[in-house]
């Protein structure tokens, strides 16, 4: 589906009182209007993710540098409570890759009571001996072999 103007927010960063804002940066023109933030809602028309949002986030100067997916499902039908978080599946991709999921399960014995569980394979602590090189490492290695398949 094309791209609605309300799933979508730019911002540019201000100032605070230990780090100048985007208009302070020299070069910068103090007229400009150039975003330094945006983020977007996509919605994919079929029948397996109909009604799933995917939200992509990108910004300058956030609190945390971080690159990661986020998939949010449907919200399910609960029996138990009227309201819960959604369940969702994060690929994070840097820093500190990992792929987890976000599941609402129910606590175990009779209460009707929700609780969010993870299932994580965060790199670092499931393969804690293997050195795992970041994205520039593995470039230049593939450049060093004549691999061109990344670049």
């Amino acid at each position: 589906l094309p791209v609605d103007l309300k799933d979508t927010v730019v911002g540019q960063y201000l100032g605070s009182d230990e780090e100048p804002g985007y208009l302070e940066d020299e070069g910068v023109p103090k007229d400009s209007v150039t975003p330094t933030f945006a983020t977007v809602v996509l919605h994919v028309k079929n029948k397996r993710w109909e009604g799933v949002p995917f939200i992509l986030k990108a910004g300058k100067a956030l609190n945390e540098r971080k690159a990661e997916i986020r998939i949010q499902m449907k919200t399910p039908i609960s029996h138990y409570v009227s309201e819960m978080a959604h369940n969702e599946l994060v690929i994070r991709l840097q820093p500190d890759e990992a792929i987890y999921m976000k599941i609402n399960t129910k606590t175990p014995g009779l209460k009707n009571q929700l609780l969010e569980s993870e299932l994580d394979l965060t790199y670092e602590e499931r393969y804690e001996k293997l050195e795992i090189p970041d994205a520039y490492e593995r470039l230049i290695l593939d450049v060093i072999r004549g691999d061109h398949q990344h670049f």
